[in-house]
């Protein structure tokens, strides 16, 4: 009996994720949604709404995680599935970008709040970016041979391009969507191809800003 109770209350806890997924769009952003109109969607009273999430804030930093946990699972993934004729670089781009046009109300949600009023949010979403960063730097690092620092440097950049291209795929008209994906994969294969050129190499010595050596080289 109780497992069957357990069984309804996380199918209304989904229902409630879903039906604020369902309220996101390109002109209602979270912040905007209420409480009411996520319970008339879900097809429950507001007062069930508190028997799953405190507060409207805490159902946002569920589906921030949650989005986070499916993107990473998805990327891992995508990292298994490459071979000689298929980059990881390039499958890697197209299952994100298969993400963000799958899922662009929360990939909307991402994007705003990372940016947002709310610290917890905020906060929230910047320990999924590391999360993500972090996954793919040991990963970098483990089959490159790059130090993980390099590695870590690599995968911040390679995340940062990502996402922000991300978000310009996801209001793109559709005719120019393929072309940002291949630029993305171009993007990221110049910043490979660049900390290849690292591995078991000196740190290369830049000229100062007068043309000659610093004082650190010429000592």
């Amino acid at each position: 009996m109780a497992g069957i109770r357990a069984q309804k209350k996380e199918k209304t806890r989904q229902m409630i994720i879903q039906a604020a997924l369902n309220q996101l769009s390109a002109e209602q952003s979270f912040a905007n949604l209420s409480l009411r109109e996520v319970a008339r969607e879900a097809g429950i009273a507001p007062t069930s709404f508190y028997r799953h999430f405190k507060d409207m804030e805490e159902l946002g930093l569920t589906l921030v995680d949650e989005c986070g946990v499916t993107l990473r699972q998805l990327m891992r993934s995508a990292r298994k599935k490459f071979d000689d004729d298929i980059s990881v670089i390039k499958v890697s781009v197209e299952t994100f970008m298969e993400f963000v046009e799958n899922n662009p109300n929360i990939f909307r949600l991402l994007l705003r709040e990372r940016s947002g009023t709310s610290k917890a949010f905020r906060d929230a979403i910047a320990r999924e970016v590391q999360h993500f960063t972090i996954e793919l730097a040991d990963y970098l690092h483990e089959t490159t041979g790059l130090d993980l620092p390099l590695a870590k440097l690599q995968s911040d950049a390679l995340v940062k391009i990502t996402f922000n291209n991300g978000a310009e795929y996801l209001d793109a008209p559709v005719e120019n969507k393929q072309e940002l994906i291949n630029s993305t994969i171009t993007q990221l294969r110049f910043i490979a191809n660049g900390a290849a050129s690292m591995i078991n190499k000196p740190e290369s010595k830049e000229p100062s800003p007068s043309g000659g050596m610093t004082e650190n080289e010429s000592s």
